[in-house]
This record gives C-alpha cells, sequence and structure tokens, in this order.
C-alpha cells in the first residue's frame, strides 16, 4: 500500500487550492486540471520543500515553474501512482474548446484509474458540504430505535446498523431525493418535531452531487465524439439515484487498521463522495496494489461503477474500493449513487464497438435484472458473469 504523508496532512490541504491551469475567477470559465499536484500529498520531504519555496516566491509565475520541478523530480522517482485530481468551475461552457480537453481529461482518467479526486467549491459551496456533515453527526446519535424505523425494500436503502461482517459501518440509504418527498419523509421519520435545516440540506447537497455526476456523464460523451443524442442516454443513467449517509465507527482493537467496508466495485452508474476529513478509502490500482486515497478538505472522489463500465464496452473502469479503518476518530461520508431506473436497458453505443480493437464485451441487459443478480449471488465479477459476451 502507498504510504500516506502523516505529518504533511494540514500542508496537503494548504497546497490543493493552488492550483494548475487556467484562472478560476468568476466568469472566466475556466476548468482547472490539477492532477500532479496530489502526488505531493504523498511526499513529507515535498511537501517540506513545496511550502518553503511558495513563502520565498510570492509571484505565481515563480511559483509555478517551482512546482513542476518538484513534481518532474518526484515523477522520476516513480514513487506513487497518481490519481487526478480536477477543478470544475461555474464558468464552464459545454462545447468550448475549454469544455473538450477537461472532457478528455476525465475520460482519460475514467479509463486508467476508475475514479478521481475533483474540487468544486462555486458548484457546491464549502459551507454546504460542512453542514450536511455536521448534521449527519446528530442524525447517527439518535437512539437505535429511531434509527431502525427507517425502512425499505430496496438493497442499499433504509437503515444498516453494525453488521457482524463490517461491524465498523453504519448507514442510512434514501432513494431519489431529487424527484420526490422523500428528504422529508425520511426526516420526519427520524425528527417527528422536525428538523427543517437537515431536510433542506440533504435534499439540496443531493441535487447539487447528482447533477455533478450528469456534468462528468457528458464529458464522457464529449471525450469519446459520441453524437450529442447518447446524451439522453446518460441521463437515463442517472435518472434514479440513492443518497447514503454513512458513519464509521473508531476501531475497538488496538490493530492498526481494521476494514471498515469490504472490497467491491459499484453497482451503480458513478458515485461522487463526500467526507469530514478522516480518511480510509482505498482504491486497488491495476497492477494490485491498495492506495489510500487522501481526499482533500472540501473535496469530492468520484468513481465509475459498474453500469457504466458495460454502457462504454469496458472502456471505463469500474475500481474496487473498500475502507479501513484506524486512528481515534470517526468518518463520516455523504454519498450519491446516480443509476437508472429498474426497468432501463443498458446497451453499448455501436460507435465504441470496433471488432479487432474492442469487440462487443457485454450484451444488452436489464438493470433491475441485474441488481436483482448480484444482490443474489454477490458475485464479485457479477457484470461479466451476468451480461458479459
Amino acid at each position: 500500500m502507498v504510504e500516506e504523508a502523516k505529518d504533511g496532512d494540514s500542508e496537503a490541504e494548504e497546497l490543493l487550492p493552488v492550483r494548475d491551469g487556467v484562472s478560476c475567477e468568476e466568469g472566466g470559465g475556466g476548468a482547472l486540471i490539477h492532477s500532479s499536484i496530489i502526488t505531493l500529498m504523498h511526499n513529507k520531504d515535498a511537501l517540506t520543500h513545496f511550502r518553503k519555496i511558495n513563502k520565498n516566491n510570492p509571484h505565481p509565475e515563480n511559483r509555478e515553474s517551482n512546482r513542476q520541478e518538484i513534481i518532474e523530480r518526484m515523477e522520476i522517482k516513480n514513487e506513487i501512482t497518481m490519481i487526478p485530481c480536477f477543478g470544475f468551475c461555474k464558468g464552464l461552457e459545454e462545447g468550448s474548446e475549454e469544455w473538450k480537453k477537461m472532457s478528455k481529461k476525465v475520460r482519460e482518467a475514467c479509463e486508467s484509474h476508475g475514479c478521481f479526486l475533483l474540487m468544486c467549491d462555486e458548484i457546491i459551496p464549502k459551507g454546504l458540504n460542512e453542514e450536511l456533515l455536521k448534521q449527519m453527526e446528530a442524525l447517527f446519535d439518535l437512539p437505535e430505535e429511531t434509527k431502525k424505523k427507517h425502512i425499505s425494500p430496496k438493497a442499499y436503502s433504509g437503515y444498516n446498523g453494525k453488521d457482524p461482517v463490517i461491524p465498523l459501518c453504519e448507514s442510512f440509504g434514501v432513494d431519489d431525493v431529487h424527484l420526490s418527498d422523500s428528504a422529508q419523509t425520511f426526516t420526519n421519520v427520524m425528527w417527528p418535531q422536525g428538523n427543517p435545516s437537515f431536510c433542506e440540506t440533504l435534499r439540496t447537497m443531493s441535487i447539487k452531487m447528482l447533477d455533478i455526476s450528469f456534468l462528468i456523464m457528458k464529458m464522457i460523451v464529449e471525450g469519446y465524439g459520441l453524437p450529442q443524442h447518447y446524451i439522453s442516454d446518460v441521463e437515463n443513467m442517472k435518472s434514479s439515484c440513492n443518497s447514503r449517509l454513512i458513519k464509521y465507527h473508531v476501531p475497538e482493537s488496538n490493530n492498526d487498521c481494521e476494514t471498515g467496508l469490504l472490497s467491491h466495485s459499484d453497482k451503480n452508474t458513478l458515485t461522487v463522495l463526500c467526507q469530514n476529513g478522516v480518511q480510509g478509502l482505498q482504491v486497488l490500482s491495476r497492477d494490485g496494489k491498495w492506495i489510500e486515497l487522501e481526499i482533500p478538505q472540501h473535496g469530492f472522489v468520484v468513481i465509475v461503477g459498474d453500469v457504466l463500465k458495460a454502457w462504454s464496452n469496458g472502456r471505463l473502469h469500474a475500481v474496487t474500493h473498500r475502507v479501513m479503518m484506524s486512528g481515534e476518530k470517526e468518518r463520516y461520508t455523504f454519498g450519491v449513487f446516480a443509476k437508472p431506473k429498474e426497468e432501463m436497458v443498458i446497451e453499448v453505443p455501436h460507435e465504441l464497438v470496433e471488432d479487432k480493437v474492442h469487440p462487443l464485451r457485454y450484451r444488452p441487459f436489464n438493470y433491475g435484472e441485474f441488481l436483482h443478480y448480484f444482490v443474489q449471488t454477490l458475485k464479485e465479477n457479477a457484470l461479466q458473469a451476468f451480461a458479459g459476451v
């Protein structure tokens, strides 16, 4: 597993806003491509040196050359596998040259890593993110009998208490917050006396994070140069969603690391997650190494799911990931899992099928049937077993 920066965590958070690329000023149309800086977060010596030269060189043009020098030095060492980090700004205009460049970067990240880190302060305000994560603490502090009242027959919905297999994980799943009054219904069950602040924050965050999912899916369509009518395809692949509120408890033993969530790939289309600052999410690299992601403060992680992998004819990588807990702080995570309605048929665009290079890998399949198959079998390779050609 890749070693993370311990003493340099706070410095890493300071570095992330120093973004490469175009200015992110209001109306500037800036879509910031900011991948190489993540390397710095995993190297204490580089962090210290980077911070020093930034203090000694207050001018951005000087900082740029210094930053590039460090990045090149670290790439030569080849100490870690880089996980890309992008920045989305309000001014990004669909169809612009900058949109096309960012779409290519997003597509490549989803192909090579199956995930990327994202900063989007102008689209999802920091305060909104912080408020929901803070309110989640009060939610999980409610009596067990109250939490158990949130019931749903659907997989990944309802309340899931501590399971003997993953005793550190506790979660709520709320379906289709963007379409219905489900946020209000959920809130009323948890707080019969009412909690309008929690309800509105949950609804707003869910909608904004689902909008981010759709934006990324449109970038993938653009990144492959597909006709615009496929936009309706990907829109249908996020027509439903599951908003998941998760708490990972502190391990009771003195072990260095305990499993918070078993390794898996997501069975939906695309996942967007944020957290309270306690790390623990790990992704499995192509060469079989577990890499712990350093999700930046107020940042998000985007994860490709099996649906998008199938739709792209296996070009996009549904990365296997898990949660490992250590330390003395609880981890709170909020995720929006974009997915199709269960009756939707997932079918590979014929433009993504090339007989010799990329032959058809997945037959058309009904999403609800695939989900039912996975829940019944829990196979790791459920997508291949169910829909593989």
